[in-house]
């Protein structure tokens, strides 16, 4: 069809002309609404980005000897990550005559590994490295579905605060997810600018999940 003629149904229809395939010979045109195209694109991107699961490894550092209250404090982080999704990395840190009891390390990390066996599994075993001994725990969850739950979680509460209830919180982990959840769909406002999430550390650092993180921790 000449560019004439489809410049001119374009405007009998009141749709934009839109080039579809420039290398195609003749090239290819398409009659759209280009600011709703526009705009549609711009909302399954949104909904992609909700959907949208960063695996990171979390790390959690203990030493031979530790406290038993810090331990449960320790414990309580890991728990909280596997909930989340997120793999945790365990090292456990030899000084000085500790490192000749290599075996204190490898009880404490097979203790917690029992610990938190209904969240989580052992998928890379307890090696040494240098001074440290380490293990990493991979969750029995997948994080969309820790993401899922978070945003029903949240929904729940929405709707009791709209009632007038005060709904009741189980577990730190689902409280972060739901942070998590809350940081991205306020990106998600801003479709043109969004802003990724920067995640909370608390006693404990992340580490992104790349090929060489993965050969290192498991």
């Amino acid at each position: 069809m000449p560019l004439a003629k489809a410049l001119e149904l374009a405007q009998e229809y009141d749709l934009d002309l839109v080039e579809v395939a420039a290398t195609a010979r003749p090239p290819v045109c398409k009659l759209m609404d280009y600011g709703k195209f526009k705009y549609e694109s711009a909302m399954k991107a949104r909904e992609a980005r909700k959907n949208q699961a960063h695996t990171v490894i979390k790390e959690m550092k203990l030493r031979p000897k530790i406290d038993p209250h810090d331990y449960e404090t320790k414990k309580g982080h890991v728990v909280r990550f596997l909930k989340q999704g997120d793999k945790v990395k365990i090292t456990i840190m030899f000084r000085g005559r500790e490192q000749s009891r290599p075996e204190l390390g490898f009880r404490l990390l097979q203790r917690l590994a029992e610990d938190v066996q209904d969240l989580g599994f052992v998928e890379s075993s307890p090696k040494q490295d240098g001074r440290n001994m380490i293990m990493v725990l991979g969750p029995h969850k997948k994080k969309t579905e820790a993401m899922a739950e978070a945003r029903e979680a949240q929904a729940a509460r929405k709707a009791a605060a709209q009632a007038g209830v005060t709904p009741r919180r189980q577990g730190g982990g689902d409280d972060e997810a739901t942070d998590a959840v809350d940081a991205v769909e306020t990106a998600d406002e801003a479709v043109e600018a969004p802003v990724e999430e920067q995640p909370e550390a608390a006693d404990a650092t992340e580490t992104p999940a790349s090929a060489g993180t993965e050969a290192a921790a498991g």
